[in-house]
């Protein structure tokens, strides 16, 4: 027992310095764009700054916050996120909850179609021109129907109302629950974590999304913000308007600055809102495991 105890308490120190630098290997490249982010134009083309900012300043953020196209940039990421998750929990909930159900007559048939889509996808062409004859090219809807299920998504959610037991299902319908008011009132409140863990999958997934944007949005009016941070990092000239009040601070202001304020900001919603959804992201990763 001793000499076990021993070869795990090593276990437990080697896997704790491994998830360490790990973490750290993640954590500081985004710690040193923060740094850049508060740091004097000079000092970061000179190299100076590494974890913590040198001359500190507030101008990248004013050039940002006073940017009216990033704004709008981040605004219609912020719609994306919301209508499209919404989207994305409905959808795949209303696929998912009668094929897990024994009663449903054709489950298996749909379960291969929906598993088909994970083995085989469509190329891009046929895609664009599948979105054009809908008429969805240029809009939002580009960015937010393509993607409604996720096959993946699709056999988790599953799983999970495989294991609501049937008695539950069956006695709703006694007391004369039609199947709309069983699944929002059963259904729904038992499944909020399976619906928190793939809803931030889904968020996410929209909160990043480029390359549809970039396929299928020509209109740089309603371009999301990673295609404008994309846009910013690859230009090195900045835009200020020479009517703003901060015309004077801002026109010898390097692009690099902005650049890295720009991600700070693309990043930071998405890592406030993490922890609030944590505990059930965490239930939501047991979904489909092995219990005894």
């Amino acid at each position: 027992m001793k000499k076990a105890s021993a070869s795990w308490q090593v276990f437990n120190a080697a896997n704790l310095i491994f998830l360490t630098l790990l973490g750290l290997a993640m954590f500081l490249p985004f710690l040193g764009v923060l740094a850049q982010s508060f740091s004097s134009s000079e000092a970061v083309i000179a190299g100076k700054v590494l974890f913590w900012p040198v001359d500190f300043t507030w101008i990248n953020y004013q050039y940002v916050f006073s940017d009216a196209s990033i704004w709008r940039s981040f605004g219609i990421t912020v719609y994306i996120t919301v209508v499209g998750t919404l989207i994305n929990l409905i959808a795949t909930a209303s696929l998912a909850y009668p094929v897990s159900r024994q009663e449903y007559v054709g489950r298996k048939a749909v379960v291969v179609m929906v598993l088909i889509t994970m083995v085989f996808s469509a190329p891009l062409i046929p895609n664009f021109i599948l979105m054009k004859s809908l008429g969805l090219t240029n809009t939002l809807w580009a960015l937010l129907l393509p993607g409604a299920i996720s096959a993946f998504n699709f056999f988790i959610m599953r799983s999970f109302f495989m294991q609501i037991p049937s008695e539950i299902i069956d006695s709703g319908r006694i007391d004369g629950c039609t199947e709309l008011r069983m699944i929002w009132s059963i259904v729904m409140p038992l499944s909020k974590p399976v619906m928190a863990s793939l809803g931030i999958f889904y968020a996410v997934g929209h909160w990043n999304t480029y390359m549809n944007a970039l396929y299928y949005v020509n209109n740089p009016a309603l371009r999301p913000l990673q295609v404008k941070l994309r846009q910013l990092i690859d230009s090195n000239e900045i835009n200020i308007d020479p009517s703003a009040s901060q015309f004077s601070s801002l026109a010898h202001m390097d692009p690099e600055g902005i650049k890295m304020a720009t991600i700070i900001i693309a990043t930071l919603p998405i890592v406030l809102i993490y922890p609030f959804l944590q505990k059930h992201f965490v239930k939501g990763m047991m979904v489909g495991s092995v219990k005894s």
